[in-house]
């Protein structure tokens, strides 16, 4: 039966595997955790005159180089100027050049959020008029191409290195501490560390061009390696192999002077081994946690250290099942029930750490109960969930087969001694009579024992210590309970694969409260250039002036009720910058629809107040896209036109 098995489990193995990496590669390229909710000009709006400078507000805080911000005319050329800088909160601009011509420009944005990932994308605005333009901005993503799939395989291989590495370690010394001394785990801790120190440094080496260029031949740029030591992602990553190295000197110590310590030394080194490999896991665990969700957005001070506690309690949980799995398929020294009891406990502490922390991310993250639909995160966060309690549910089952299991050893052990018994005294019957026989075969004379019988006997020995190992493990492998322990724990290994393919996924999907927060921004931001209230469908407009002199400043707003085609009222207000009324000599507005070239339709409105002027029965032709212009004459030679779109109809 075993035989039949093992081509089943490298099959399943291999099979999941290729799912995990299914999902790495459909994830496609990082998606922004710093949104854009803001830019001025607006996407898509059409100025009267050039601008001054570009400035685009993000969600969060960004890190900038010197071409984060770019700005290309029709023709695909730069016209930015300086570097860009930051203009107060989450807001960040780029100086233009003075006298733009008409036509229909790009703002380009490549920037790093605060928890470490690119973010990269482009919108148009329009001077004067909108034209054609050379400039395509459907290629503008961040993290993607080939050195994103490298670095979210990176991302993918350092959290089942670190899995692998603090639950392999602490399964051998908290549950089974004999298999400090097996081969097979010895090389599966070590094969974790070397696995995340591996990843640790291709992420090093892929940040800079994974967050820039995106193209291949950056990866190995010393000048971008530098950059990135600067960053807190490069000095996450750093802080990382230094822990690994302090890791390295704890393995060494676990699978060397511990294994040959007796029982009282050994119980004083565990004690040290394991407060020093808490506190090497703890840091390992917080280096995702200082540069990553965790470090942004709410409660930071309270979610860093959550974090590190739900890192280390699924590698506990999921490294330990990962080590429980190679005792029981590829370890030639029995487990023993008590070390599977041990586990199951541990398993159930980590499940329940897991849970509390994991609810408080959820929260965190998505902020309100429809985020877990109309949401990516929220989306992956429901296949997490769900793929965390069937864990928990095979997790169950493996209880129910550790009791039995239990019994079946108890059982196994009451008939041992008999059996050594046996052994012992065939051993020592042989002995006497090989001795007796090689005494006399001494007493024929010298010479009678040759090197090459010696050898013989040598080989037979170990051909035949060889075949008592594979007997009891045929033995063992024949008990039913162990058999479907093995079943079940495998099962659990396997879910565990894409639960860690799923985690590696969520950590670089944009967190819904993010996502819904920015869509608000966004709804507000376009209202605020044709918004309609839900009672009546008007539209406002609001729009700031400057017509020079020593009082030019001011913003006009313009109401349409109901914005609808035919007869429409109008409504204009004038105010200073500090919200009062502004007393000028003259308003004009002039309608024009663009797309069909309809218009300007002058649009003169009777003065009503200090400030406001209203015109009745405006008829608006056709629904569309409206440029709204509205003159403001300040003085007898200071005036300017500023304009922006309203939906119509």
């Amino acid at each position: 039966m075993t035989q039949t098995i093992a081509p089943r489990v490298r099959t399943l193995v291999l099979l999941l595997l290729a799912a995990c990496g299914l999902l790495l590669t459909t994830a496609g390229p990082a998606s922004a955790h710093a949104a854009l909710t803001g830019s001025d000009p607006q996407q898509g709006v059409v100025v009267d005159k050039a601008p001054d400078q570009v400035s685009l507000t993000f969600s969060e805080k960004v890190a900038l180089s010197n071409d984060s911000l770019r700005v290309l005319d029709p023709k695909g050329k730069a016209v930015q100027q300086g570097k860009p800088f930051e203009a107060g909160g989450t807001t960040y601009g780029v100086k233009l050049h003075s006298g733009l011509p008409d036509g229909t420009y790009t703002v380009t944005y490549q920037v790093v959020s605060a928890d470490s990932h690119p973010v990269a994308g482009a919108y148009t605005f329009s001077i004067g008029a909108p034209s054609i333009t050379s400039v395509s901005v459907s290629g503008d993503t961040a993290g993607g191409g080939v050195v994103g799939w490298l670095y979210g395989f990176g991302r993918y291989m350092s959290y089942a290195g670190f899995i692998v590495l603090v639950g392999g370690a602490a399964f051998v010394l908290g549950c089974w501490q004999r298999g400090a001394g097996v081969r097979p785990m010895q090389r599966l801790v070590v094969g974790g560390w070397l696995t995340l120190t591996s990843a640790t440094l291709l992420l090093l080496l892929l940040r800079g061009s994974y967050t820039g260029s995106g193209k291949v031949g950056d990866i190995f740029d010393l000048d971008l390696l530098g950059n990135v030591l600067q960053t807190k992602a490069g000095a996450a990553l750093v802080s990382r192999l230094l822990l690994l190295a302090a890791a390295a000197l704890f393995i060494s110590v676990l699978f060397g002077a511990y294994d040959k310590r007796e029982n009282e030394e050994k119980r004083d080194l565990t004690f040290g081994l394991a407060i020093g490999g808490t506190v090497v896991a703890a840091g390992l665990a917080a280096s995702w946690a200082m540069a990553e969700h965790a470090s942004v957005g709410l409660q930071a001070g309270i979610a860093m250290p959550v974090d590190v506690v739900h890192l280390l309690a699924v590698a506990t949980w999921l490294g330990g099942l990962t080590a429980l799995l190679v005792a029981l398929y590829r370890s030639d020294a029995p487990i023993e029930s008590a070390a599977v009891r041990r586990f199951s406990q541990v398993a159930f502490g980590s499940v329940v750490a897991l849970v509390a922390t994991g609810v408080y991310q959820s929260w965190r993250q998505l902020g309100s109960w429809s985020a877990f639909t109309e949401t990516r995160y929220g989306q992956l966060l429901l296949v997490k969930i769900g793929l965390v309690a069937l864990l928990v549910g095979i997790a169950f089952i493996s209880r129910r087969w550790t009791a039995q299991l239990a019994d079946t050893v108890v059982r196994q052990g009451k008939r041992a001694p008999q059996k050594e018994r046996v052994a012992a005294n065939s051993s020592g019957s042989g002995k006497s009579k090989g001795g007796a026989d090689s005494k006399a075969a001494g007493s024929k004379g010298p010479g009678s024992k040759t090197p090459g019988d010696s050898k013989r006997a040598a080989q037979l020995a170990r051909q035949q210590a060889a075949m008592d190992t594979a007997r009891q493990k045929r033995t063992r492998d024949a008990d039913p309970h162990r058999f479907g322990l093995r079943r079940s724990v495998l099962a659990e290994a396997g879910v565990a694969v894409v639960l860690l393919a799923v985690t590696t996924v969520l950590t670089q999907t944009e967190p819904g409260r993010t996502e819904e927060d920015a869509k608000a921004a966004k709804a507000a931001s376009s209202s605020s250039s044709s918004s309609s209230s839900a009672g009546s469908g008007a539209v406002t407009l609001d729009m700031s002036f400057d017509t020079g002199g020593t009082d030019g400043k001011g913003v006009v707003t313009v109401d349409f009720d109901p914005a609808r085609v035919g007869g429409n009222e109008m409504h204009v207000y004038v105010q200073r910058s500090n919200g009062r009324a502004f007393d000028i000599p003259e308003v004009k507005v002039a309608l024009t629809l663009e797309a069909k070239k309809i218009g300007p339709l002058a649009v003169t409105p009777d003065r009503i107040a200090t400030g406001h002027w209203s015109a009745s029965n405006v008829q608006i032709p056709m629904a569309g896209d409206w440029k709204v212009a509205v003159t403001v004459r300040t003085s007898d030679i200071d005036q300017t036109t500023v304009s922006k779109n309203a939906q119509i109809g």
